[in-house]
């Protein structure tokens, strides 16, 4: 039987900045990725277990997201063994399940038993959505959803749950209902939101409005680094002084709409100096308006993103310093 090591002896990657009162820290949103696993260099190996290349990544970094729990629900047993194996000091961002954020989902992906109750026209089709849920299902799926990521949260291990919506997903009534309900569902956790429709930070009365909800329901204001014809305006703003975060899709407009590619292709995007240096004034200022900072690379393509997470790290460091 193989012993799992004392997590607290294992080397935590630096942050970029940690003065005892902000903490910033920079990481990939994946470090499964098939590109990097089997094309890049970065691991020493091609072939590590899990356990080993989730061991190097933090000796490298001490932060990361978790983007399988967007197309499947997470294990407790799973969300257990990353703490475990990950010393403390280090944080997972979690991907909320695409049925929480009103994500087409596929059926395979959901509980047996509450799969076993979706009603047969709907259990043969390609996608189901909230909505296809009978309300105590749904309810369930929220609570299962809620239980599985406890490890994490009693171990010190979870950043925040990360809630991004689809571009459907407007700002009108029944959809700040939905985020405003975000903090009675999960009350003893972190809330991070993401907008992908731009209309509910472009225009100056909407971005007030919308800030202000987060503020009010003590959630996390995801800040994104995004093509220009997504649309999406980088709006940095601390809106829960516990946390701040920002991702970094890249700046491909060529593969931003294109839902052919794989996600890799997609974000398949590499920051120069000169773009990361733009970054960081106005990184480090806000950072300091928050306890923890995340600033997560989402151009999960080969060794992109942990470059740029490394570049960006070392070019917040400097100038914090000074």
């Amino acid at each position: 039987m193989t012993r799992e090591p004392d997590p607290d002896q294992l080397t935590l990657g630096a942050p970029a900045w940690d003065d005892g009162e902000h903490r910033v820290l920079t990481g990939s949103c994946s470090w499964t990725e098939k590109t990097l696993v089997q094309q890049a260099d970065w691991y020493p190996r091609r072939t590590m277990s899990a356990e080993e290349r989730l061991r190097f990544y933090v000796s490298q970094f001490p932060l990361t997201e978790v983007d399988s729990t967007y197309y499947a629900p997470p294990a407790e047993q799973q969300a257990r063994l990353w703490a475990q194996r990950t010393p403390a000091g280090f944080r997972f961002d979690v991907k909320a399940y695409s049925l929480l954020t009103g994500h087409p989902t596929r059926p395979q992906s959901l509980w047996k038993d509450i799969r076993e109750q979706l009603p047969p026209e709907v259990a043969k089709k390609r996608n189901v959505y909230d909505h296809h849920l009978q309300p105590g299902a749904l309810k369930e799926a929220w609570r299962r959803f809620e239980a599985a990521l406890r490890p994490l949260h009693d171990t010190g291990r979870l950043g925040a749950i990360l809630f991004q919506y689809p571009r459907w997903f407007v700002p009108k009534r029944e959809n700040r209902a939905q985020i405003e309900a975000l903090r009675e569902r999960l009350p003893d956790y972190r809330v991070a939101v993401e907008f992908r429709s731009p209309m509910w930070l472009a225009e100056q009365r909407d971005r007030e409005r919308t800030l202000r909800m987060l503020e009010e329901h003590g959630l996390t204001h995801v800040a994104v680094d995004a093509p220009e014809v997504s649309g999406l305006p980088c709006v940095l703003a601390v809106t829960d002084p516990g946390l701040f975060i920002v991702r970094f899709h890249g700046r491909s407009d060529s593969t931003w709409n294109d839902t052919s590619r794989s996600a890799a292709e997609r974000f398949r995007y590499l920051y120069d100096t000169a773009e990361l240096e733009a970054l960081a004034p106005p990184l480090a200022e806000h950072a300091r308006e928050a306890r923890e900072t995340h600033l997560l690379m989402n151009n999960c393509y080969r060794d992109y993103s942990v470059r740029n997470a490394a570049q960006l790290r070392d070019l917040l460091a400097s100038f914090l310093a000074r």
